[in-house]
């Protein structure tokens, strides 16, 4: 039996509710986790809301940690006692025990902790992906990255500086400035308040930059393409203030030839040999020190809809784990 968060209809954080299930042995192709921490992700409550179509009532959640209690058929590579990331792509990490899928798991170093390894593991495969392969950010590259004090902006910025970028983050609040320029931002904006764009264009000496990261969406997507330099790659990954309107694709042609790209995650993941490639680059940088990550809510299992309700908010820097 597993204490689960499930919710059976779509809708605000309340609809979270805390089951008791008998979630049964694992299937073939499957690890049984007896879980130690757990991930909130801003997907999770895309997934809650009804933004993404799924059968009800359904799990949640899709990044944990655990030590493998049992093995399903035909799975190799793990054992029993293993301490293992899983990253989905199941909706069921929100649990005392998973059943995870073993091809999307993976063993953790010593090195790194069970409460870093969940809250950098998507978002760090995130920042992987954002700027080594939809955008491959050079040295001496400007780069602008929204949402910097947030759960892949802290670890994406720290990442774009030590591979030489000249990092410009975006926060939402004034009281956000100093958190993004202690994870690796070299400049700090509240990109609600003056002229987004004329102080980017004012940091670059009028060029642009040569990449925007933009998961902020519907508020700053045009904004975004005004800040990129002649042949800048806007990267939009999300839409955390809602979905960008239709727009006519001239305006990239008319702002300078710029590229457009709308990437996912499961996309840059989807063959096991991506997804070793990722987890080895972020696990080394997390267990030297490289990149840290502040986790700044630690919640009980049984409040996932208050962990809901503080990441909609968008008021809070770093990440939110929860223990089950």
């Amino acid at each position: 039996m597993a204490d689960a968060i499930i919710f059976k209809e779509s809708g605000g954080p309340g609809v979270l509710q805390l089951e008791n299930r008998d979630i049964g042995p694992p299937g073939p192709g499957e690890l049984l986790l007896r879980q130690t921490a757990i991930g909130v992700n801003f997907f999770d409550l895309l997934l809650r809301s009804g933004a993404f179509p799924i059968s009800l009532p359904s799990g949640i959640g899709g990044d944990s940690v655990g030590v493998v209690e049992a093995l399903g058929a035909g799975v190799e590579g793990f054992s029993i006692g293993d301490r293992i990331v899983s990253v989905g792509p199941q909706p069921d990490a929100y649990a005392t025990y998973r059943r995870a899928s073993a091809a999307y798991s993976l063993k953790l170093p010593d090195a790194v902790s069970d409460e870093l390894a969940v809250a950098a593991a998507s978002k760090g495969l995130t920042a992987h992906y954002l700027i080594t392969q939809a955008f491959k950010v050079r040295p001496g590259d400007p780069i602008l990255f929204h949402a910097a004090a947030g759960g892949v902006g802290q670890i994406a910025c720290q990442w774009l500086k030590l591979l030489g970028a000249m990092v410009i983050g975006t926060v939402g609040s004034e009281d956000k400035i100093a958190f993004a320029l202690s994870h690796g931002c070299d400049v700090a904006i509240n990109y609600r308040a003056g002229d987004l764009v004329e102080r980017v264009l004012e940091v670059t000496g009028g060029k642009g930059v040569a990449a925007v990261y933009d998961s902020v969406g519907k508020d700053t997507f045009g904004q975004s393409l005004d800040c990129l330099r002649v042949r800048g790659t806007l990267v939009s990954f999300g839409a955390a203030s809602g979905p960008i309107d239709p727009f006519d694709t001239s305006q990239l042609t008319a702002k300078g030839s710029l590229y457009l790209t709308r990437p996912s995650l499961a996309h840059y993941i989807a063959t096991r040999e991506d997804l070793e490639t990722g987890a080895k680059a972020l696990f080394e940088l997390l267990g030297a020190g490289r990149i840290k990550v502040d986790i700044t809510h630690r919640l009980p299992l049984a409040d996932a809809a208050a962990a809901h309700a503080l990441m909609e908010a968008r008021a809070t820097t770093g990440a939110i784990i929860l223990i089950p």
